[in-house]
């Protein structure tokens, strides 16, 4: 697998980079420090699941799979609040401490215009951007009357229908969607459903904690979405926008985790007000409000030893939170200064329900009620001197954790510099070296209060260069972490490192023809006195690897998503080695008209068995002497028929 795997990369490295990709399905453009991910909801319609869709086109970002919906991702090596996840510039955090609901399955793909990813410490806007930023854009009303209607289906019983109406004047714009989806059990490469993956994994015959004989066929999810925006433009330079996002998901499983999701309930509000032309010291002024919730009980109803009594967590999770920012010129420098505050609170309670009677007894608090408030200040500078380019951002928090028992103080400057340099219109050479820093989270503090905020220090480096049709980046890092909050049985403060190196482009062979490219590589280390050194959830090489072709009003396009095998890991922390492995999709678009397209594609076309995430024991697995894997699907075939006007 390794020898076929370097291959691969070796061969695929002779074409281009990824980070500057044009995509017919979603299109990858690169600026230099930022990664945009574009027509997500135009193209991404094999699911409704985000995670997946920037697996599959930025080699960087890994998939951390839980069951057949509700993904997660690792960017660069770090998860959970190590990624600041925006939707519309509003935050939402799961209320799961499982993360069975992370900020990327609150919203739709079928609701996203694009996706913006900065890697690294390279953002003062917003609190704890530690190791990287990816902020998500909804889709915009637009004037007159239009819309689309999408139904589609796939393997395992996947059904899919949406709609989206748009319109208004150039007074107000407005755009409404909805959506509803479901799916069986989906089945690995070798058939097994996801009470087979627990029979062969011996779940059945020691914990109880197989699915009982009544639910060993019931759906993996059933999820359905509201989505809603209206723009004002109140006069030619300034507007309102107004949003809602509800998800309503219901039953999803999570096979080897020993409780289910009984549903996992959200809703999204946000407010922007935009004034530009103030005046000579207001070119752009932004004030933005948000506010979000997550409701998300877990429990064991579904499981063989809760037929007669079963065990729920129930989780909550709130966040608002106000943005004031504005932009100025001065002598050619564009000078951004704002303040930004948020108050986040999380909690859970423990029950158990008689099956007989109904009858619900409270048990222990589970997460003790928690508020994490956050005020800051921060400003960033831009300038261009002749043929280099320069960005400087600072920031300045100060945080409070506080619970009925504890409360605590963080205060944090951080700060970035970032400078390109155009050796001529076809090659740049950049460099970047930024600090940030996180709180813990509720979770993490609530098992010990003595935990330090995690601070990064990073240096990347990298250029990129057009040499006719082919386009070549590449791009190193080095993020150096001190007090990194760590599991290894309980939540401490560690100092580690992360260094990596990734090269992508694109190479245009013909008008018909082109290839898109991308590799990325990290390893993470810890610092100190260990018995295992290596760092916990830092994935092996991954490579993505397409050849796409256009004739006429069709597109087809054939990808390669390989990874090499997870044979550096923290067997300290419960991980465990994985086969690597390469899984070939491929899809095919007609547009038949300007109102009627025609998807067909199939995903893992091979039918290979594989396990993508390992098992650190920052999520709770079932355990049977080791942690239980959970299998990737196996060969998903799907069709959607989309309908415009």
């Amino acid at each position: 697998m390794k020898k076929g795997l370097y291959l691969s990369l070796v061969s695929a490295s002779l074409l281009y980079s990824n980070e500057n990709i044009q995509l017919p399905s979603i299109d990858v453009i690169s600026q230099v420090n930022t990664k945009i991910v574009k027509n997500v909801s135009e193209e991404q319609v094999k699911s409704a699941d985000l995670a997946e869709a920037l697996v599959k086109n930025v080699p960087s970002i890994s998939l951390v799979r839980r069951s057949g919906i509700a993904n997660d991702i690792i960017l660069r090596g770090q998860k959970k609040d190590n990624i600041n996840i925006l939707i519309d510039n509003s935050k939402i955090y799961g209320a799961c401490p499982n993360r069975m609901d992370p900020p990327t399955s609150h919203i739709l793909t079928n609701n996203i215009e694009s996706v913006e990813i900065i890697e690294g410490p390279y953002d003062v806007e917003n609190f704890g951007t530690l190791s990287g930023l990816v902020k998500v854009n909804t889709k915009e009303p637009e004037a007159g009357l239009n819309g689309e209607v999408n139904l589609g289906v796939g393997s395992f019983g996947y059904k899919k229908g949406s709609f989206s109406v748009s319109g208004g004047n150039d007074f107000v714009k407005v755009l409404f969607s909805a959506s509803k989806e479901e799916s069986d059990q989906y089945e690995d490469g070798n058939g097994d459903d996801f009470y087979g993956q627990q029979l062969k994994n011996g779940i059945a015959d020691n914990t109880n904690r197989e699915y009982s004989l009544s639910n060993r066929g019931m759906k993996a999810y059933e999820k359905e979405t509201i989505f809603s925006k209206v723009i004002v433009n109140i006069d030619d330079s300034s507007e309102l926008a107004l949003s809602y996002t509800a998800n309503r998901s219901d039953n999803v499983l999570y096979p080897n985790t020993p409780m289910d999701a009984k549903y996992d309930d959200s809703d999204i509000y946000t407010l922007e007000y935009t004034k530009r032309n103030l005046g000579s010291f207001s070119k752009e002024l932004n004030l933005e409000y948000y506010y979000s919730k997550v409701d998300h009980p877990m429990d064991t109803a579904l499981r063989d030893g809760g037929q007669m009594m079963y065990m729920t967590n129930h989780m909550k999770s709130y966040i608002w939170g106000t943005k004031l920012k504005n932009s100025f010129d001065i002598s050619d420098y564009l000078v951004t200064f704002g303040v930004d505050t948020s108050v986040r609170n999380w909690r859970g309670q423990r029950s158990s329900t008689n099956v007989a009677t109904g009858i619900s007894t409270l048990g222990a608090v589970s997460l003790d009620s928690t508020d994490t408030t956050n005020k800051a200040l921060f400003t960033q500078v831009e300038k261009t001197f002749g043929d280099f380019d320069l960005q400087m951002g600072f920031r300045y928090d100060n945080s409070d954790i506080e619970n009925s028992t504890v409360d605590k103080k963080y205060i944090a400057l951080s700060g970035n510099v970032f400078g390109i340099y155009n050796l001529d219109k076809d090659t740049k050479i950049f460099a970047g070296f930024g600090k940030s820093s996180r709180v813990p989270d509720a979770r993490e503090f609530n098992t010990n209060y003595d935990l330090e905020d995690t601070k990064n220090y990073e240096v990347d480096l990298g250029f990129e260069k057009d040499i006719g049709n082919l386009n070549v980046r590449t791009k190193i890092f080095y993020s150096k972490l001190e007090d990194y909050i760590y599991n290894t049985g309980i939540f401490s403060n560690i100092d580690a490192k992360i260094y990596g190196a990734d090269i992508s482009g694109t190479y245009k062979a013909s008008d018909k023809f082109s290839f898109d490219y991308g590799v990325a590589y990290q390893r993470g280390k810890k610092d100190g006195d260990y018995a295992d050194k290596d760092l916990a959830e830092i994935p092996p090489l991954k490579a993505n690897l397409a050849l796409n072709y256009k004739q006429d009003s069709s597109t087809y396009r054939a990808e390669l998503v390989a990874v090499d095998s997870w044979d550096t890991y923290d067997s300290s922390a419960k991980e465990q080695e994985l086969s690597g492995y390469a899984v070939v999709n491929v899809k095919y678009n007609n547009q038949f008209n300007k109102n009627l397209g025609l998807t067909f594609g199939i995903d893992n076309l091979f039918d290979k068995n594989y396990a993508s995430t390992n098992t650190y024991q920052d999520v709770t697995y079932i355990d049977i002497g080791e942690r239980v894997l959970l299998n990737d699907p196996g060969r998903y075939i799907y069709v959607n028929l989309k309908y415009t006007f």
